[in-house]
């Protein structure tokens, strides 16, 4: 077997990597820049074991029997026989699912496979795309039939940024084949890398829906308790008081209000909302869920400016200092950050602010949000009001006390600053 991880991303890489342990694996990108990263030894993503991609991409220099190389010219793939999509499955600015990304690799996929290969999708997306959208882009592009000429599966994705704990290998995988058959090789594929063992589902569709209500089942609930907490701040209660009486109880589900933001949680839902709606049922409760939780930014943003007044700090041109912009504590994952909302909705009030973030990458940040960051914070700015956004563990030492002595408002987004200093919390 020689397979081909197409996309190295928070996915691919990792995947990449533990099949080069045992098998000939071609890392592909279309991004040469990443390549070069990956070839060079390095990971901004910070997820890849850099040990162990070091071996596998030694072993293939030995050998070229097994280990890991990287490439972005399609040519390299020709050699495979397994192919492994994990491109981005993301939304556009109306919230409609964005099929380009995947089906333009399944096109390009169409023109490198030979008979017998087998693709496997991994990307996050509703059931029947495979069948039913990028299966027929591969028809269409190799001239090959379906199941006939070549075959495919869908084993979803269950990376978790920045967690070093519940990796790929210790987390169950799901499978599936477009034939019993097929089926059957994909999942003791699988099983040859993950140690907590596989679940082989009965059909790709069963598969799909398996990872998309995962996400769409964590974003309901977490729209619950976000919910509360907008309820209870009318109500002048703290949320999380609430939710801790009521996590006394044995079977009460301890969800914490929050931003939902990232790649997962913030998107799957809307793939399957759209599925939904192409057969004629429009969600109430998925689509309810999303609107709850894209008002939590503008909803902070507002409380911030609230509070500011209460202290009698005047709000055009005054210093904010917003302590984390990734999507979730320790790790540079910026994709669709909601922190990014609450700087939006700040700077309509003419408010000056300034983002650290010491996981973030700057350009990176500017070139996908026009968003910038400071190097180091500002001691002598006077900040009227600190927004702690993300909970990297550099900010659990922060001196918020001082802050707080100043008059200064301090807003706990994540609810682990000490609540003496604390003004105001989701």
């Amino acid at each position: 077997m020689k397979i081909a991880v197409i996309g190295l991303g928070y996915v691919g890489l990792p995947l990449a990597i533990e099949f080069g342990k045992k098998y000939r694996v071609v890392g592909f990108d279309i991004n040469k820049k990443r390549v070069e990263e990956l070839r060079a030894g390095y990971d901004h993503t910070l997820e890849a074991d850099l040990k162990s991609m070091s071996l596998a991409i030694t072993r293939f220099a030995e050998n070229h029997e097994t280990g890991l190389s990287f490439s972005s010219d399609i040519q390299d793939l020709k050699q495979c026989n397994i192919y492994i999509v994990t491109v981005p499955t993301p939304i556009d600015k109306f919230n409609t699912p964005d099929l380009a990304p995947l089906l333009k690799a399944s096109e390009m996929l169409g023109k490198v496979l030979s008979k017998g290969d087998i693709v496997i999708y991994e990307s996050t997306t509703y059931p029947g795309c495979t069948e039913d959208d990028c299966v027929p882009a591969i028809e269409q592009s190799s001239g090959l039939k379906f199941n006939v000429d070549f075959f495919a599966g869908y084993s979803p994705e269950r990376i978790n940024p920045g967690d070093k704990i519940n990796t790929l290998t210790t987390i169950k995988k799901v499978t599936s084949g477009s034939t019993p058959e097929i089926a059957e090789f994909i999942d003791n594929l699988y099983s040859s890398i993950i140690t907590a063992g596989t679940h082989k589902a009965s059909s790709i569709k069963v598969a799909e829906a398996s990872k998309i209500i995962e996400n769409s089942q964590r974003d309901i609930n977490i729209s619950f308790v976000n919910e509360l907490a907008l309820i209870f701040d009318r109500i002048g209660i703290d949320t999380n008081e609430v939710l801790e009486a009521a996590g006394t109880k044995w079977n009460f589900l301890k969800y914490r209000p929050g931003l939902v933001g990232g790649h997962c949680i913030s998107v799957d839902p809307y793939y399957l909302a759209k599925k939904a709606e192409t057969l004629g049922y429009i969600p109430q409760v998925i689509l309810s869920g999303r609107h709850v939780n894209n008002s939590i930014a503008p909803f902070i943003a507002d409380k911030v400016v609230k509070l500011m007044i209460s202290k009698d700090h005047k709000i055009k041109n005054s210093n904010v200092l917003l302590l984390g912009v990734t999507f979730k504590e320790n790790c540079p994952d910026i994709r669709n950050t909601k922190v990014v909302d609450i700087y939006h909705a700040l700077k309509e009030f003419d408010i000056n602010i300034d983002i650290y973030d010491p996981w973030v990458d700057a350009a990176e940040l500017q070139s996908e949000y026009g968003v910038s960051t400071v190097k180091s914070i500002d001691e002598t700015k006077g900040y009227t009001a600190v927004i702690l956004a993300v909970a990297h563990d550099e900010f659990k030492n922060f001196d918020f006390e001082k802050y707080h002595n100043q008059n200064a408002v301090i807003f706990d987004v994540k609810a682990i600053i000490d609540r003496r200093w604390v003004d105001g919390r989701l």
